[in-house]
């Protein structure tokens, strides 16, 4: 018996479109990887030289968060984690915007490089691609 046979199953709580499927999974791959680079970057430098940018370190940090959290959005699907996906996204962008002008206006202040530094250049300018792409995608996701 599948579960759309099953009595008091709710076909319309499952999700019609899997965030995770077709171009999704590009995405997921590559949030994943951004993921586990900025948490390993950020932990490596965290642990052995703290003191010399604290800030930059603090900000990859952040970074892989959001990072994750879009990766287990994008995984879990449905609603709501289409539109927390959606925020963070937005959030991402922003933050990729703020830090990079940020770092051009001001270098001082970042000694040593984040992920988001001079808007993700270390990083081949994905870390401002990706966001714009994810909200693509999450906003068609939303008319499917």
């Amino acid at each position: 018996m599948s579960d759309t046979e099953r009595p008091g199953t709710d076909s319309a709580a499952k999700p019609s479109f899997e965030l995770g499927a077709g171009p999704g999974r590009v995405l997921v791959w590559f949030y994943g990887v951004f993921t586990v680079a900025a948490a390993s970057r950020s932990i490596v430098q965290m642990i052995i030289d703290f003191d010399r940018a604290p800030l930059a370190y603090v900000l990859s940090a952040i970074a892989a968060v959001v990072y994750g959290f879009i990766t287990y959005s994008l995984v879990r699907g449905g609603e709501k984690a289409r539109r927390a996906a959606l925020v963070c996204c937005a959030a991402e962008l922003l933050g990729v915007l703020v830090v990079g002008a940020w770092t051009l206006a001001e270098p001082a202040a970042f000694p040593d490089a984040t992920v988001w530094s001079d808007f993700g250049m270390g990083y081949l300018f994905i870390p401002v691609i990706l966001p714009v792409t994810g909200m693509i995608w999450l906003r068609r996701a939303k008319s499917v």
